[in-house]
């Protein structure tokens, strides 16, 4: 078998193993933790990073990067563990970049079927008096979409 085929053999094993964790971003949200911290610390475990340094690094990404005009805290912490999950992490030659851009490119392109909209301003309905999306469903969303790109291939 060759090397890529047993890469994602071993994913879809790993998923099917690991029970699904969508309920326990909500957990940490409902405790205070912003989008990006509810995603990302949820899975944190998986990818070799424990809780509070996880908790420190996507501090600044709630809220739409702090203010609601950046992208969905929610997603950007499921992108945050997909870089941690595949990236080779090496210094002199980092050529995990492409397969990463495109867990990120994937978990992005349900994101904005499921919801319209990435940008946490637009989600909130801001500007236009209309939610497209709650938070608490923002985060389930990310989370379901992470574990079925990054988790599950």
């Amino acid at each position: 078998m060759d090397m890529q085929r047993r890469k994602n053999k071993d994913k879809r094993k790993e998923i099917k193993d690991m029970e699904t964790r969508v309920e326990k971003t909500i957990e940490r949200h409902n405790k205070g933790y912003n989008c990006a911290q509810a995603v990302a610390c949820t899975y944190c475990d998986l990818v070799g990073m424990d809780e509070e340094t996880m908790f420190k690094a996507t501090e600044a990404l709630g809220l739409g990067m702090g203010g609601m005009e950046g992208t969905c805290g929610a997603l950007t912490g499921a992108c945050v563990v997909a870089g941690m999950k595949n990236s080779c992490g090496d210094l002199e030659n980092p050529v995990s970049k492409g397969e990463t851009y495109s867990y990120s490119r994937q978990i992005l392109k349900k994101f904005l079927d499921q919801n319209k909209a990435t940008r946490c301003k637009d989600l909130k309905g801001v500007e236009t008096g209309v939610v497209l999306r709650s938070c608490q469903d923002c985060i389930r969303d990310a989370a379901k979409f992470l574990e079925e790109v990054v988790f599950a291939e």
